[in-house]
């Protein structure tokens, strides 16, 4: 079963392969969402303090009456932040929040602040700076491990050849439609596991023909497709949902998909995600 799978991290830390995003659900309800996906079997949580609902997220992990160490917590340094001072405070913020011991995860949320994102300036000195404060904290024990996200292959190589811990993560858009398969590729040969985050696009992979018809070939829903295709990538999903019905939809994936259909889905091209471009990830850079 999906949900008892693991991938192995390069620090020797293990991973779901399957987790629960939390992007967009409100703080005041996230607890709640939060419990209801540990109860079914979820042990992976993405948060980030972006997302304003860090607490909330920290609440349905204590209040779920699992240990602590049976749950992998991610949540990731804002945008915005780049200086070594701006992203320890806000990782120390971010274990208040959260009102845990430790965090699993911690990962850098885009190379440039969200306005500049993709734009000229890269942001290359700075991403040392908040790269050192990731380091620093993981060697107090802090957080159990450090990545990255949105993460170009120059934007790792930076980090790669000028501070002494290798990312362990790269958490990127991937799903049907857009499938960079040149930054999976780099990522994977050095070793940096790559996490798939919007691997239904959004929702807007449901409507596309030639994924229900593909779906329905192995009498799975088009999200149950979408799914399994980014595992079968080796790479983490992340779907995001509050609806306890499809949380437990999301984690039957366990079935394979042929090549030659993955082939066919890997040649599907670039879905539209209509008011999502206002989000800076989504408006096709």
């Amino acid at each position: 079963m999906i949900l008892d799978e693991f991938y192995i991290l390069n620090n020797g830390v293990k991973i779901p392969k399957l987790g629960l995003g939390t992007w967009l659900i409100n703080n005041k309800i996230v607890a709640g969402v939060v419990k209801n996906a540990i109860e079914l079997g979820y042990r992976h949580i993405d948060t980030a303090q972006a997302y304003m609902n860090e607490e909330g997220v920290g609440l349905g992990i204590r209040e779920s009456g699992i240990k602590r160490n049976e749950l992998f917590v991610t949540s990731k340094v804002h945008a915005g932040y780049k200086t070594y001072e701006s992203a320890m405070d806000s990782i120390n913020k971010s274990l208040d929040r959260l009102n845990i011991d430790y965090i699993d995860l911690m990962i850098i949320h885009a190379p440039q602040p969200w306005l500049k994102f993709r734009k000229k300036e890269r942001f290359f000195d700075e991403n040392i700076e908040v790269w050192r404060a990731l380091e620093d904290a993981y060697k107090l024990g802090k957080i159990k491990a450090i990545g990255v996200s949105n993460f170009l292959e120059d934007d790792i190589q930076n980090i790669i050849d000028h501070c002494t811990i290798k990312p362990m993560i790269n958490q990127i858009l991937l799903h049907i439609g857009r499938y960079d398969k040149h930054l999976v590729d780099y990522c994977q040969k050095n070793d940096i596991l790559v996490e798939a985050y919007s691997p239904i696009a959004h929702g807007k992979a449901l409507k596309h023909k030639q994924i229900i018809a593909i779906a329905e070939k192995y009498k799975v829903t088009p999200a149950q497709l979408c799914i399994r295709y980014v595992l079968e990538l080796n790479t983490i999903a992340l779907p995001k949902s509050s609806n306890i019905e499809h949380m437990k939809d999301n984690a039957k994936v366990d079935f394979i998909i042929s090549k030659s259909d993955m082939e066919k889905l890997n040649k599907i091209n670039r879905l539209k995600y209509g008011l999502l471009k206002l989000f800076p990830v989504y408006n096709g850079k």
